[in-house]
């Protein structure tokens, strides 16, 4: 709440201040920024007994460092998104209703989408010079982050995104991604995560227990759930180990993440599998399992490592399966791995 200046009066019925002893005492101090950022409590105007009890996110708000250097990738990413263009190299698939490419990172899916005009009419090799064609009904049916690679879906009719789009809300298309985590190696080989999402009071994506699912945040959402199963590829250039737990763990997020990163360089390849599809969903998991996402500074990943500074953020949209809107046949959609997980990936048996 913001104080107007003292030449201003207000009834003393609408502003309570907090009595000065509070901001006297160690333990109100020492707790400031947790009960400034966390608890979220607002006491309506005009009703000193009716407070709101927003839930507490569990994930730690956003690093400071996080805002300079998302803005600088933001300007980079404009910049290279205004003169991107698609070539027939990025094409993964394409059908009589779909076409789906193998975005890059740093590239706005908007700008994928605009460049696809020009790549089915450089692909049409039967039309004549100077002709014009009709272009289709172009339309994203999946978003991917801007530092995010890997599979983007479009369809090419009204009635098409409509059925995809009513496929992703009813979760009936599998998605698997990879990403490059540096953390704590983990003790599992395969988890999976459970927990509340949504944004708090600042407008920051954050990782809510799972028994908030359905209660109300500031600014009037809610928490929706996010469940999400990952399985180790490797850890620090090696395959599965057997030391890692074979049995599958279950997590149901109640509480902050006890998970220690400090001074931990463990380099973790994991596959995940979205069980959910919302915003930030594996990047946010990752930095609560304690294996933040290379180059991922909204979450705690590294920016420089080794010596080298990533300027965004290592994950990769790998692969789309689902049933096909209009021929009703399985569809497996895969997109070539980038260099990184290349590298990492090692073909040693468990």
């Amino acid at each position: 709440m913001t104080i107007l200046p003292h030449t201003f009066h207000f009834p003393s019925a609408l502003l309570r201040l907090p009595s000065p002893s509070l901001f006297t005492n160690p333990i109100f101090l020492s707790m400031a920024a947790q009960t400034h950022y966390d608890s979220q409590e607002t006491n309506l105007p005009n009703a000193p007994n009716c407070t709101i009890n927003y839930p507490v996110p569990l994930s730690p708000p956003l690093p400071a460092i996080s805002k300079q250097m998302e803005l600088a990738r933001a300007l980079s990413a404009s910049s290279k998104s205004s003169l991107f263009s698609l070539s027939r190299t990025d094409l993964v698939f394409e059908d009589d209703w779909l076409i789906a490419v193998n975005k890059p990172r740093g590239v706005y899916c908007e700008s994928v989408l605009s460049s696809i005009p020009s790549l089915l009419n450089d692909s049409n090799d039967s039309v004549e010079l100077g002709t014009q064609v009709d272009l289709p009904e172009l339309h994203l049916a999946n978003r991917l982050d801007r530092d995010t690679s890997g599979v983007m879906l479009i369809t090419k009719s009204h009635k098409v995104a409509a059925k995809l789009v009513r496929a992703f809300t009813d979760h009936k298309v599998r998605k698997t991604y990879i990403a490059f985590c540096v953390g704590q190696a983990p003790k599992w080989r395969q988890i999976t995560i459970k927990s509340g999402h949504g944004r708090s009071k600042f407008g920051a994506w954050r990782v809510y227990a799972a028994s908030d699912v359905g209660r109300k945040l500031p600014g009037g959402s809610v928490v929706r759930d996010m469940q999400t199963l990952f399985e180790v590829l490797s850890v620090n250039g090696h395959g599965c180990s057997k030391e890692l737990t074979a049995e599958e763990k279950i997590v149901v997020v109640e509480g902050k993440s006890v998970v220690d990163t400090n001074n931990v360089e463990d380099e973790v390849l994991v596959r995940a599998y979205p069980q959910s599809g919302r915003t930030h969903q594996i990047r946010l998991h990752c930095q609560y399992l304690g294996i933040p996402i290379r180059g991922d500074v909204k979450y705690e990943g590294v920016y420089e490592w080794k010596g080298i500074k990533y300027d965004g953020h290592e994950l990769h949209a790998e692969s789309l399966s689902f049933e096909h809107p209009i021929t009703g046949l399985p569809v497996v959609i895969d997109a070539p791995l980038p260099m990184w997980a290349i590298q990492a990936l090692q073909p040693l048996p468990c």
